[in-house]
């Protein structure tokens, strides 16, 4: 079965802050597997270390995932991903969504990277510090100011 996929040259995937089966990032990560299968993916790269990190955490493989998004609907993709992905309490997925949605550049080549971004779309903003709030400030979401320190 074909299944529909969004053209990233022409949309942005879904939020990384969106939850889906309880996981944030999910949703958008299906939205880049699909999109790279039907060679829409732009700019987009699909698995990177955001994606690879919610691999890890559940244990599945960037290719099966890769694989099954490309032939499930959201709806029979999340019934696979759960039968699939190493099980975690919900306290468990909770306390990795809190992390990634706090995740900074780990690196100084990741930094300077993400200063740059952040600096062409809102020099102002220092209060974007974690990876999920630029990427939604990028793809033109709102983004709630952040109290400093």
């Amino acid at each position: 079965m074909k299944i529909k996929s969004l053209d990233l040259t022409r949309q942005f995937p879904r939020s990384p802050r969106e939850k889906f089966g309880g996981y944030v990032h999910l949703a958008r990560m299906i939205d880049k597997a699909r999109a790279k299968a039907a060679g829409t993916v732009g700019e987009y790269i699909y698995p990177c270390p955001l994606d690879q990190a919610l691999l890890e955490f559940t244990n599945i493989g960037p290719d099966a995932f890769y694989k099954e998004a490309q032939t499930r609907d959201d709806t029979e993709f999340l019934a696979w991903f759960k039968e699939n992905a190493k099980p975690k309490r919900s306290t468990e997925i909770e306390e990795w969504n809190q992390t990634f949605l706090n995740r900074k550049p780990r690196n100084e080549e990741s930094l300077r990277r993400f200063i740059e971004i952040r600096n062409r779309l809102a020099p102002h903003r220092t209060d974007i510090t974690c990876w999920p709030d630029l990427l939604d400030l990028e793809e033109g979401r709102e983004v709630l100011v952040r109290a400093a320190g």
